[in-house]
Formats: structure tokens, C-alpha cells, sequence
């Protein structure tokens, strides 16, 4: 029997891969590599696949009757918030039709359990200051709808052939479980501020005139471990007795930090001095997002270990453990 990680590869998925194997659990990775390398998944297989292809049902298929895959973990999408809206049937084509395919070839294979990376951008620009699950749900960009989708389809798969499943809508993720599996990307804030410093360039804040305390946006930000370690709890609830009615968690802190705030921190961590620049705003992004991680607590038992000084300690530990290493 095997776990199905689909973006293994990636930021996120390779966290829960090692904490899978970590506890013995066989894995099989699925990943086009766009964002990450084979070395991140350890001794698993990986099947490198668009998972959006139109080949790709029968090829999951297949992998997951050779494997006895027995639930999938969904991460395989794109998300970059500026880019959906600049490239909006690309993000539906990629994100939905990815999950399509996933979820055709579950029911092919009678493969019943599925956590489904969620977002915090389902929620759009919300009137409150802290958000429930239950709150309603109006995204404001194309990568926001096509998780709502997302969860919206497997709710359609639960009634129709009795799909099992979990979402889990995180927030901002970021820092390092272990030094070699830092963000690959420059699409977060952390990552994309050590890569201006690292090219002596200056860091950019997208919009510092937000109706928020300093002007810039406020986010729930989540140690990336934590959040991994939120994967196998959901993967455990599903496997349980004890099941409720819920489908949908909020994953993340409960707390708000602005741009500012992790800018800041980012120098006292690493005792770099540095000039910010000002741009405008980016399409797409509210002025703050918080969540409320109480059913998460209550449910399954997961509750955040690590807050922002960690969060940054963690990412800047493992930048400079990597190839560009940043002189002070």
C-alpha cells in the first residue's frame, strides 16, 4: 500500500513526503518537476507527469493499481495569484483540469481518499478580520476560483461515488522543515526578498497604501512544517472513526503579520541592512487574510508550533545552505 503525492516534488509536497517516509509509509511521488527536483523526494518513485495532460487519467491509472495506492495527496498546481490573472484559462486548465484527471483516475481505480491543497484565496477580500470556514466564499482571481473548484468537485465525487476527502485552505506558508528543502521558488515573499538581496538588489513592497496599520498587506503566515504535519493529521482523520461533517480546515496561525512586519524581521534575523522599494499594488491581492484554526484543532487535533521569528530563521538557515549564500 502506497500514498499518491502529487507535486511530491515541489515546496510543500517534499516536506510531507519525508514526514511519510519518516513514519514508514511507502510513497509514490507524481511531479513535472517545473518547481522542484528528484533529489527533494528521497528513495520514493517518482512518475513525472503533467497531471493536467490528456494522457494523464489513464497513466495515474495505471500507477496507482501497480503501486496499491490507497489515498492521494493533491498539491500538483499553479499559483501564483498575478499570474492567474494575467493567464486565467491557463490556471483552469492547469489547476481544474489537473484535478479532473486525478479524480478520474481515482474512481478508475477505486482509490477513495483525497487531501486536497486548498487555499486561503477562496475566501477573496472577506469583511471580517479573522475567517472562518463557513464564512462565504468570493475570490477575487482566477487561482482563488479554481480551488474553490476544487473543493466543489470533490464534494460532487463524494456524492456521486463516495470520494473521501479533506481541503485544507492555507494561508502563507514559508521557512524550512530541513535546510535542504528550502522554497525552490522565488513566488514567496521570504524567498523573493533573500533573492533581491542575494542579487544586491533591494526588496520590493507591493502596495504600502492598504487599509491596514503600516499600509501593507497582512497575512497569516505558516511554518511549512506545521503545515506538512497538518497533511498526515488530515490523512489519519480520514482513515478514522471519527469523521465529521467537515470537509474544509483552515490551516494557519490564527495571527497576522504585515509585509512590513516580515521585511523587518528578515533584517533582524539575518543583520543585513537593506533599503525597501515601493511599487503599487499586485491584481489580485486583499488587504488582509487571517484564519481561524479552531476546527482544526477541534478535529484533528493540529494546532501551529512555530511563529514568525522561526518561520524566518528556518528560511534564512536554509538559503544559506544552498548554492547562493549571502555574505553579511
Amino acid at each position: 500500500m502506497s500514498i499518491l503525492v502529487a507535486g511530491g516534488a515541489g515546496y510543500i509536497g517534499a516536506h510531507v513526503v519525508r514526514l511519510l517516509q519518516e513514519r514508514g509509509e511507502e510513497v509514490l511521488v507524481v511531479d513535472d518537476l517545473s518547481y522542484g527536483t528528484k533529489e527533494r523526494i528521497g528513495k520514493s518513485e517518482l512518475l513525472q507527469l503533467d497531471v493536467s495532460a490528456p494522457e494523464a487519467p489513464k497513466v495515474l491509472e495505471a500507477a496507482m493499481r501497480e503501486h496499491n495506492v490507497t489515498g492521494v495527496i493533491h498539491f500538483a498546481a499553479r499559483k501564483q495569484v498575478g499570474e492567474s490573472v494575467e493567464k486565467p484559462m491557463w490556471y483552469y486548465q492547469q489547476n481544474v483540469g489537473g484535478l479532473a484527471n486525478m479524480l478520474i483516475a481515482m474512481e478508475a481505480a477505486g482509490v477513495k481518499k483525497m487531501i486536497f491543497s486548498s487555499s486561503a484565496a477562496v475566501y477573496g477580500m472577506p469583511p471580517v478580520e479573522v475567517v472562518s470556514e463557513d464564512i462565504i466564499k468570493q475570490p477575487i482571481n482566477p487561482y482563488g476560483e479554481t480551488k474553490l473548484i476544487g473543493e466543489w468537485m470533490m464534494a460532487d465525487c463524494e456524492r456521486a461515488w463516495g470520494l473521501n476527502w479533506a481541503g485544507l485552505r492555507y494561508f502563507n506558508v514559508a521557512g524550512s522543515g530541513w535546510d535542504d528543502l528550502g522554497d525552490p521558488a522565488t513566488l514567496n515573499l521570504i524567498p523573493m526578498v533573500l533573492d533581491r538581496l542575494a542579487r544586491g538588489e533591494s526588496p520590493k513592497i507591493f502596495g504600502d497604501d492598504y487599509p491596514t496599520p503600516d499600509g501593507t498587506c497582512i497575512r497569516d503566515y505558516i511554518h511549512v512544517l506545521d503545515l506538512a504535519k497538518a497533511h498526515l493529521a488530515a490523512l489519519d482523520y480520514l482513515g478514522s472513526d471519527r469523521i465529521s461533517e467537515h470537509h474544509v480546515f483552515n490551516v494557519g496561525t490564527g495571527q497576522g503579520n504585515s509585509v512590513k512586519e516580515v521585511i523587518d524581521q528578515i533584517a533582524k534575523t539575518t543583520g543585513l541592512e537593506f533599503e525597501t522599494e515601493i511599487l503599487g499594488r499586485r491584481a489580485g491581492d486583499p488587504p488582509q487574510l487571517i484564519g481561524d484554526p479552531s476546527r482544526i484543532g477541534i478535529e484533528l487535533g493540529w494546532k501551529a508550533q512555530h511563529y514568525l521569528p522561526e518561520i524566518i530563521e528556518s528560511a534564512w538557515s536554509a538559503w544559506q545552505a544552498g548554492p547562493r549564500r549571502i555574505e553579511r
